[in-house]
């Protein structure tokens, strides 16, 4: 008899042991939810992700928000691994959206840079911009970053500042951020790809300050009595001279001289 019990009471640990293991992990999956992202970049181009949770139904718990560190310099294609929940001090949060910090390196110093964002959207109920999945594959959302070139300073010194938009299924460009919304459900585990491009030409920062010509873009001035960049009208007036960021005096964009 005490033999039966003693193989009792190890059957009742064993199942004990084997349910706690299996509630814990459980427990584990469901922390660890998550969806792969990936970006494709362009050269010189890096990309980072903050991600912003808000509170689970039915909780008061404030949202937060975790910052993913920037891809190795000269890597083009990143994979992040993103939580679909996060549990702080017992307060449970679901991911909301993800902001896109893009930075394009236009110049060889540290300085010649531009920031841009992008962003994701994790909406409960279907939208009329929300993406399906594919039945495979990741999901793809195209996007395009333009440089705009302006002159800077007493100097004029060319600058260059970057804009990123998202393209639709026929690769025209669009006013809004690239990016786009997606649904949580189907998500867990799924890849959201963000493919970026640079369009292959340059244009001004200010809309109809500079004339394009056959030897490039001339700056306008005149209309306001400056020695800088101002809106073209006719009869068309042009700066003298401006200086490329190598300190070269110029007098066309991009080409130099005519």
């Amino acid at each position: 008899m005490r033999h039966i019990r003693d193989l009792t009471h190890s059957y009742r640990r064993a199942l004990y042991i084997s349910a706690m293991a299996w509630l814990l992990s459980g427990c584990s999956l469901l922390q660890t939810e998550s969806f792969n992202f990936q970006a494709e970049l362009p050269e010189n181009f890096t990309i980072s992700a903050t991600t912003y949770y808000d509170a689970a139904s039915g909780e008061s718990c404030p949202g937060h928000k975790v910052i993913k560190s920037d891809q190795p310099k000269g890597t083009q294609l990143i994979e992040l691994k993103l939580p679909l929940t996060e549990k702080v001090k017992g307060c449970s949060r679901v991911l909301k959206s993800v902001v896109l910090n893009i930075k394009g390196q236009w110049g060889k110093r540290e300085l010649d840079m531009s920031l841009q964002k992008a962003a994701l959207y994790i909406r409960d109920e279907p939208t009329e911009t929300t993406r399906p999945f594919p039945a495979s594959g990741p999901l793809v959302f195209q996007g395009q970053c333009q440089w705009l070139f302006r002159t800077s300073g007493p100097n004029r010194v060319i600058r260059k500042i970057l804009k990123c938009r998202a393209l639709d299924a026929n690769g025209v460009v669009q006013k809004s951020l690239a990016g786009g919304s997606m649904l949580r459900d189907g998500l867990a585990g799924r890849t959201v790809k963000l493919v970026l491009s640079v369009a292959q030409k340059e244009k001004p920062y200010y809309r109809g300050w500079w004339l394009e010509t056959p030897k490039g873009w001339r700056p306008c001035t005149g209309l306001w009595g400056t020695n800088n960049e101002e809106f073209c009208t006719e009869p068309y007036k042009f700066l003298e001279s401006f200086k490329m960021p190598d300190g070269r005096d110029c007098t066309v964009y991009p080409n130099c001289t005519e």
